[in-house]
Formats: structure tokens, sequence, C-alpha cells
């Protein structure tokens, strides 16, 4: 693992090599009761998430994150949040998901590995994004959620303050999503500033999105529950 994260310039010690290891055997452990992902070989974990999940900071210097609030929209069985809090232990990281499953998951974790600068909300981004303690209180948003830009961006920007960034992971470049998404962008007050390439093999081929939010979001988003999906910007 530790030559793994270093091929992609991505410093790892010892101990929070232990840290994935515990992480990794629970989630192979609850994997058997309930479906948190597809991938199981231990090789291909490593990699496709916990590596995956790893590789903005081999774009941006640890430092940037320092002593602030990233929110991971969607995370699943915790993807990129837990990786990431691993190794940023002075950021303080927020996890939202729909599935209250997945937060019994992920209370597990963080109690099992003992990350204190890691909290974890089970409900819809619609929802949170409307709650005053939620609202425009984050640096970044963080997410790997499988959805159009247009979709992510309505879910997503509502948590970064003004002048904030959402750092979107994707496989693949998405100048078409970013031409379709432009409405999306305009009504949201945000930007796209870069498309960073991190990793370019032919099996595995990451970017990060990087967007800038240049205003307060208007009042009228999210919208309610389900309509951003059904009914994309």
């Amino acid at each position: 693992m530790k030559e793994l994260f270093a091929s992609y310039n991505i410093d790892i010690s010892e101990c929070q090599i232990e840290l994935f290891q515990k992480y990794y055997e629970l989630l192979i452990q609850w994997n058997t009761k309930m479906n948190l992902t597809a991938i199981t070989d231990y090789e291909e974990i490593l990699k496709k998430h916990f590596l995956d999940s790893c590789l903005i900071l081999k774009a941006y210097n640890n430092n940037l994150f320092f002593e602030k609030r990233i929110i991971d929209v969607g995370t699943g069985a915790g993807f990129p949040g837990i990786p990431l809090s691993i190794l940023l232990p002075n950021t303080k990281f927020t996890l939202l998901d729909s599935l209250n499953k997945r937060i019994d998951f992920l209370s597990e974790v963080i109690k099992y590995l003992k990350l204190d600068n890691v909290e974890v909300f089970h409900g819809r981004a619609e929802d949170f994004g409307r709650n005053e303690f939620f609202r425009e209180q984050f640096d970044f948003c963080v997410s790997r959620a499988v959805a159009s830009l247009s979709l992510l961006l309505e879910y997503c920007s509502p948590f970064v303050k003004a002048g904030g960034k959402l750092l979107l992971y994707k496989s693949r470049r998405i100048g078409l999503e970013i031409e379709e998404a432009a409405n999306a962008l305009s009504l949201l007050k945000c930007s796209v500033v870069d498309n960073k390439k991190l990793a370019d093999e032919e099996e595995f081929q990451r970017y990060v999105l990087e967007i800038k939010k240049n205003e307060l979001t208007p009042n009228k988003y999210p919208r309610k529950a389900g309509k951003p999906k059904k009914y994309p910007l």
C-alpha cells in the first residue's frame, strides 16, 4: 500500500496504513450482510477505493485543507470521506448519506478507527442543504457520487461557503457534461475552474472537476427532495 500511494506521490505513514487495514476488514465484514461495494478483492479495494479517494492529494497540497471543513455528499461506504480523513487528521469531515444502514456502518468505522475528525448524518442532500447548520458552512464539498453535473451542483453547492470549492470525482473527461450544465452553473452561481487529470491508465482514468462557488446560493435551491433528479436544471 505504501508503494502504491508513493507511485502517485502521496505520502502515507505506517499508522495510517494500519487504519486503512482496519477499514478494509470492517468493509468486507459488513459487506456480507449489506451491499456496500461490488469490489471485494484486497488489491482492487486498495486502488479503486482507498487510493482513488485520496488522489486529490496528488493535485492539491495537504495544507490547502488544514483546519478546513469538508462535506462528503452521497458518501456511500465512506468514499472519499473516510480515506481522506485518515490522511488529513487536522481537517473536519462531515459525511452525508440517504441510506441509514450505511450510516450505521460508518458510525462503526469511526468508532473502531477512533477518528475524532469525522461526523456522519443520515438524510437527503436536498433537505440538509436547506438546514441552517449545514447550508454554506463548508470550505469544500467532495463527492464520488455517480450523477450528472447539473444534479451534483444542486445537491452539493448549497453546502459550500461563497468562495469555497466543489471537488467532484470523475472517471472521464466531461466536456460535454460541462456544456450541458451551463444553466445550472449560472443559476447556482458557480464556475468551472479546472478538470485535473489524476490517473491515466487504461482501466484507471481519474479526474477531479474543480468548481468555485462565486456567490451565495439563491434561496430557492436546492429544490424539494426528488425534484432535482426528476427535473434537472
